[in-house]
């Protein structure tokens, strides 16, 4: 179809002068309809009419599958397609599918870079305007979405509808692989890095690799040194906040994971889980060299030493070399003796 009313500025066409004449506002930033509510204003005349239901409650728009009503009907539009699976706009670099064209346009600045949102206060960008709103709430510390169960409170709303299922015991996303489910879709997505190996997050100071980027950060701070977690009691510092947790039940006392078979109590899960092949007799962590099995990964890899020869640990006194921490603790010992005789 020809489009014969070319924008002047950025040369993009439109079938009609209403159209152009709205598109122009983009360059000129004219708002020109405002709320009479809230005084926000908008280019177009459709989007304050939206808006307005915003102050009314109104949602004229409802979804015949499954009742949900919705205030603009591009939205309910958009909303429908999760019933019919029709993803309709396609990216042409990746050929990944979207539902919306407002979800395609958002994943294009993923190839792009570009990064049009600005955070007014620490100037962080964005590529969408909404996840500009959400880390808004990081300056503000506004909460406005609370759990009707528990009243915990969150920035973000699909966050909130994640913790729900915490109380409902729901888990939609599953795993195509080995049915396992998860009540995120992104934590789906990490898992399944489990069956195809993906390890996307490269440290870029020794090129180990990830599957999460919570892990990469962690790993970053060996090379930096930080250690941002502090125990209040004692001062000890960590550089992950779960290691600093389960330090802290050494202060408490408290053990709360508990073997089901001899019932001795653990601080840590993992510690439950490596004491439980006591009772099953698995020991999955086999040395390449000799074959000899063992429980744990760190046993292991102080086994390992036997055939490498290696001994990291050091006495400070007498300069006697270990391939084990807890050997050299002892031997230190008797340096102490020896000083007190």
């Amino acid at each position: 179809m020809e489009s014969p009313y070319p924008c002047d500025v950025c040369h993009e066409t439109f079938r009609d002068a209403g159209s152009l004449k709205v598109h122009q506002r983009v360059h000129t930033e004219e708002r020109p309809y405002r709320c009479d509510v809230c005084n926000k204003t908008f280019k177009i005349l459709r989007i304050l009419k939206a808006h307005q239901r915003v102050h009314t409650g109104e949602r004229p728009y409802r979804c015949d599958i499954c009742n949900k009503t919705f205030k603009i009907l591009g939205i309910l539009k958009g909303h429908q397609r999760v019933h019919t699976g029709e993803r309709p706009y396609c990216c042409e670099l990746c050929n990944k599918t979207f539902s919306n064209k407002s979800d395609l346009k958002i994943h294009q600045r993923v190839h792009t870079g570009e990064r049009p949102y600005s955070c007014d206060v620490c100037n962080k960008t964005f590529s969408a305007k909404s996840s500009v709103k959400v880390h808004q709430h990081v300056h503000t510390g506004e909460r406005p979405y609370s759990c009707d169960v528990c009243n915990k409170t969150f920035s973000v709303k699909s966050i909130l509808k994640a913790h729900q299922r915490v109380h409902s015991g729901e888990c939609p996303y599953s795993c195509d692989v080995c049915n396992k489910t998860f009540s995120l879709k992104c934590i789906l997505k990490v898992h399944q890095r489990v069956h195809t190996g993906e390890r996307p997050y490269s440290c870029d100071v020794c090129n180990k690799t990830f599957s999460q980027q919570c892990g990469l950060k962690e790993h970053e701070r060996i090379h930096t040194g930080e250690r941002p977690y502090s125990c209040d009691v004692c001062k000890k510092s960590f550089s992950r906040p779960f290691s600093l947790k389960a330090h802290e039940r050494v202060h408490t006392g408290e053990r709360p994971y508990s073997c089901d078979v001899c019932n001795k109590t653990f601080s840590e899960t993992h510690k439950l889980k490596i004491h439980q092949r006591v009772h099953t007799g698995e020991r999955p962590y086999c040395c390449d060299v000799c074959n000899k099995t063992f429980i744990a990964a760190h046993k292991l890899k102080v086994h390992h030493r036997v055939h490498t020869g290696e001994r990291p640990y050091r006495c400070d006194v007498c300069n006697k070399t270990f391939s084990q921490k807890s050997i050299m603790k002892k031997h230190q010992r008797l340096h102490a003796v020896c000083i007190n005789v």
